[in-house]
């Protein structure tokens, strides 16, 4: 490996009549992509739903996404090792089972009647989804060329929007819908779980298709590119990616809380005065326009450098969030609605800014940044905090600081830097 050079492997592939062809692979990781989507967007109906069922208020509700997203802060960097130990394959099987083996508790845990146990199904599920990130993430931004790694990203982001979009129609239909026929509050639980059970069959299904399937194995490449820019050390002597952390951390924490406060916020009689069920369809819009900015800003980042894009969406959202909390009604409504459209290209283009150089640091990049995903278990409890004291519109402001901060990134932070 010390000899090779990414100039000669390229032409020994050519003599050898062997040009390399990821689109197979990224193919098929795109369906990994889509269903995690699924999944952590399907939380926006299932917080709604417990809340009603166990008469929860803002903050014991978001423990929700507390428990699913702070699995990410726990299981990021050994998730990271074993990736590294046995390979970005066979990483992606054990999350796909980890994922399954979490939705198949949502069984017991709506039998039991106990909101701690569908907290504990939801850190493992999680704790698959985290596995998952860490292995696709950085195998995305490896196939292929470095400088299209964001558009890679962010392509195969489009299809976790997909999903996400297509979430909160299913949690509606099935969660919300079953739930509201229920003869009694108790017996609401029981809603969860067929849609969860299909989901465990799906993840199932996928980790015995991945196992099966012949992907390429990216190691020379992430040697190779060890033996291009770095020299020893570790990731974190990258500031650009510690930096990057923070964005993501910030980001998530952000795209968390309104699509998780929405279904309510929805609800307020200031805004809409919504059903629940109603409410969800508004989710999906926010969703679908994540999914859509993805396809444009993939098309415009082919003319216009990441790091612009990057900050002027976030400014954007920060208008639209402040908007959404000093006005009402449908002007609200829309403005919130909206942030979703822009909020688009920020986790790829943040992802790939952070990796960007890190070589054979990359597997250790991708756990702190997944790591850095505990955004969501913060930031979303903290403002149902402030919701249950000052209101759930104000305490959406919250945001604003994380939007702020993702625009720096873009203008500044971003920028690599070998310490």
């Amino acid at each position: 490996m010390a000899g090779a050079t990414p100039q000669s492997t390229a032409q020994t592939m050519q003599q050898q009549g062997q040009p390399k062809n990821y689109l197979f692979a990224l193919v098929s990781l795109s369906s990994l992509f889509f269903m995690w989507g699924l999944i952590t967007n399907l939380n926006d109906t299932l917080i709604p739903h417990l809340k009603n069922v166990f008469q929860l208020n803002y903050f014991e509700a978001m423990l929700i996404q507390f428990c699913f997203f702070g699995a990410y802060f726990v299981v990021s960097l050994p998730a990271g090792a074993l990736v590294k130990r046995i390979g970005y394959k066979w990483g992606l099987v054990a999350g796909l089972v980890t994922a399954a083996i979490g939705c198949l508790l949502f069984i017991p845990a709506a039998s039991s009647r106990a909101y701690p146990v569908f907290l504990g199904a939801l850190f493992i599920l999680a704790s698959g989804i985290t596995t998952l990130q860490v292995a696709a993430n950085p195998y995305v931004t490896i196939l292929g060329k470095p400088e299209t790694a964001s558009f890679r990203l962010t392509l195969t982001q489009a299809l976790n929007s997909l999903g996400g979009t297509i979430a909160p129609l299913i949690g509606g239909l099935l969660i919300l819908g079953a739930a509201s026929s229920a003869t009694d509050r108790l017996a609401e639980a029981d809603a969860v779980k067929f849609p969860y059970l299909l989901l465990a069959i799906a993840l199932g299904l996928l980790a015995l298709i991945f196992a099966v399937l012949k992907l390429p194995d990216m190691s020379q490449e992430e040697e190779q590119q060890a033996i291009d820019h770095t020299t020893g050390g570790s990731a974190w002597q990258y500031p650009h990616l510690v930096l990057g952390a923070i964005g993501i951390f910030a980001y998530v924490g952000a795209e968390v809380t309104i699509g998780s406060t929405m279904i309510n916020f929805l609800g307020l009689d200031s805004i809409a005065s919504m059903k629940e069920t109603d409410a969800a369809h508004y989710v999906t819009l926010y969703w679908m326009g994540a999914l859509i900015g993805r396809f444009i800003g993939s098309a415009i980042m082919f003319r216009v450098d990441a790091r612009k894009v990057l900050t002027f969406n976030a400014i954007v959202n920060t208008l639209l969030v402040a908007v959404t909390v000093l006005s009402s009604g449908h002007v609200a409504m829309y403005a919130i609605v909206a942030v979703g459209l822009f909020n688009s290209v920020m986790f790829p283009t943040i992802f790939s800014l952070a990796l960007q150089g890190l070589g054979k640091h990359t597997s250790q990049g991708s756990g702190i940044l997944c790591q850095a995903i505990v955004g969501g278990a913060i930031v979303p409890p903290l403002t149902g905090q402030l919701a249950d004291h000052f209101g759930l519109q104000v305490s959406l402001a919250v945001t604003i600081i994380c939007y702020l901060y993702i625009a720096f990134y873009g203008a500044k932070g971003s920028k690599p830097r070998h310490a």
